[in-house]
């Protein structure tokens, strides 16, 4: 009997990780919230990730639990630890990717390069936070925002007033999360796979271009990048890693500010949306890395396959039409480009494919992949 690697959440980072664990000759296995998401091919139980008993159930029939997002609550992940099932990551490291507020005060704790910030629970709290950072500054909710979503940029604690309405609605307990707004010259991305044994790879340092809050392209290696700099992503990745003691994949977001320095933004602990260029441009892909690490098994080389490779999202796909309607052309476009589609129907701003290029050139490697991309507008 094949090994059996449980992956709570249908979306595309589960749907990706199917073609890996083929290869490996891995049993994947799918929780999904609904019927007919992207991870569909895999899918054998359809349930509330957030009910003890449907995860423990569908725990049940695997050898090793982990995720397609960090939504699952900690009672549930706790309870399959409790149970003896192996979780990767586990609970304990989850929590910060879970929340921000406590992301930041465990990164501060290691001694992690991060903005200035503070909790906050009421409108004083926020302005004077904002009067003691030029009058303007970034609000998150610490938990549950994604892709641009439960963050805003506010110039007077007036422009959050109605999630510290909620906080108050809420009773104690809760705050938000506040940050300087960081004078950064470009976003970067520094990506480990931790074995639970403490086995390690760091794959090249990215940038990533976001586009109203959500990652529009992702250029491998970050083109124009001193080696100090690498050299200090990587550490900061791998310090992260064994930090928080993460198993499988870790992805951590960078400022590169106007001074150069690396500042960490945010993390994940699953495949991340900077990784996708790996599929088809480093030796190990970050799907079959992340298989690899849960279990246990020898990590692969994360070296990149070419000098450049470029990823280009595909964000809302075709007004008219369906993604297999333009399949022909983008596929004639470039054919040495890659095209990955989740089974999404189009909606404005979704995340419904992306395209991957690689090569010596990076401007024709910039070209390929952004071209066969707009097949899909």
């Amino acid at each position: 009997m094949s090994v059996r690697i449980g992956v709570v959440g249908g979306g595309q980072l589960a749907r990706m990780m199917i073609a890996p664990a083929v290869e490996l000759g891995l049993d994947l296995r799918v929780l999904a919230e609904q019927p007919g998401m992207s991870a569909a091919l895999a899918a054998t139980a359809v349930g509330d990730y957030r009910d003890i008993d449907t995860v423990r159930a569908f725990a049940r029939d695997v050898d090793v639990i982990t995720f397609d997002h960090e939504h699952v609550p900690q009672p549930v992940l706790r309870a399959l630890v409790d149970a003896g099932v192996a979780v990767h990551p586990g609970p304990d490291a989850l929590q910060f990717a879970q929340d921000k507020l406590l992301m930041r005060a465990r990164l501060a704790e290691l001694g992690m390069p991060q903005p200035d910030w503070a909790a906050v629970t009421d409108a004083a709290g926020l302005q004077a936070f904002l009067d003691a950072h030029d009058g303007r500054a970034v609000v998150k909710t610490p938990r549950g925002g994604y892709d641009g979503k439960g963050v805003r940029v506010v110039r007077s604690a007036e422009e959050a007033e109605d999630w510290i309405r909620a906080l108050a609605e809420a009773g104690a307990g809760d705050a938000l999360l506040v940050e300087e707004l960081v004078a950064f010259r470009r976003e970067l991305a520094q990506q480990v796979a931790r074995t639970p044994a403490g086995d390690v790879a760091s794959y090249a340092v990215v940038e990533t271009v976001q586009r109203d809050g959500v990652c529009a392209e992702v250029i491998a290696p970050a083109p124009h990048t001193a080696a100090r700099l690498e050299v200090v992503a990587r550490e900061i990745g791998l310090a992260i890693a064994h930090g928080l003691g993460v198993t499988g994949m870790l992805a951590v977001e960078l400022f590169e500010t106007e001074d150069e320095r690396l500042l960490v933004n945010e993390l994940a602990m699953r495949p991340h949306n900077s990784g996708h260029w790996s599929q088809d441009g480093a030796v190990t892909g970050q799907f079959e890395q992340h298989l690899r690490a849960v279990l246990g098994l020898p990590l692969g080389d994360p070296s990149p396959r070419q000098p450049w490779a470029v990823m280009v999202n595909i964000l809302g796909g075709p007004t008219e039409g369906t993604m297999a309607d333009r399949l022909p052309a983008a596929l004639a476009e470039h054919a040495g480009a890659k095209v990955h589609t989740y089974g999404k129907d189009p909606r404005p701003g979704r995340k419904v494919g992306h395209v991957t290029a690689v090569g010596s050139d990076l401007d024709e490697v910039c070209y390929d992949a952004r071209a066969v991309a707009a097949q899909f507008d």
